[in-house]
């Protein structure tokens, strides 16, 4: 398995960043908020997950060693895939799933793209003994950060990330806004990768 790489960000895209190591470029797909730690020519070191399948070799990267824990362990529950898993840690904190399935919270669980109310319950019930129990501070910390949309902040966080200020990323937002509320009021949780999109050619005509 390969735990970690570290090296010079050669590239980073949307969802994914290219680290060169040892005269490799290595391709992570990553959150928007990992990217967002990234710098193209600067070193990083990530920890990473790598996924196996008959016809490829995936690699995801994390900013914490406890992200891809619990990107491993979510995988265990029925249905849970390693995109759905990225998801849910793009979403929420490693803290944040641990408040969510501790709690039984449905809700919070139907934020991530993906997954309904059934799946929801299902993941509650599969994980509620392996995730481990939430730090309580930081579990009354995220009862006021639920109400502010998720999307917002990864939208933001993928922007600043590919390289744009931040006030460049808010204004993209407020473009895109429109789109998000929109698929809210149809009950549907906003597509971050398509706001992305949306707000990367919106700062592309100005």
């Amino acid at each position: 398995m390969i735990a970690s790489v570290a090296g010079r960000v050669a590239a980073i895209a949307p969802d994914s960043a290219v680290v060169e190591v040892g005269g490799v470029g290595v391709l992570v797909h990553c959150t928007p908020g990992t990217l967002a730690t990234l710098r193209v020519g600067e070193d990083a070191r990530l920890a990473t997950s790598l996924v196996v399948r008959e016809d490829s070799l995936t690699l995801f990267g994390f900013g914490t060693d406890d992200e891809r824990v619990v990107f491993e362990l979510v995988q265990t529950a029925s249905g849970v895939g390693p995109r759905l898993a990225l998801a849910m840690i793009a979403v929420h904190t490693p803290n944040a799933l641990r408040v969510a399935v501790a709690s039984a919270d449905v809700k919070a669980l139907t934020l991530v793209p993906g997954i309904g109310q059934k799946g929801a319950q299902r993941i509650i019930l599969e994980l509620k003994d392996k995730l481990g129990t939430p730090d309580a501070a930081l579990a009354a910390a995220l009862n006021g950060q639920a109400k502010k949309p998720a999307w917002r902040e990864q939208v933001h966080s993928g922007l600043v990330g590919l390289g744009y200020s931040a006030k460049d990323a808010d204004e993209a937002i407020a473009v895109v806004s429109p789109e998000a509320d929109a698929e809210l009021a149809a009950g549907r949780t906003p597509a971050v990768a398509a706001l992305l999109k949306a707000a990367l050619r919106a700062l592309s005509v100005r």
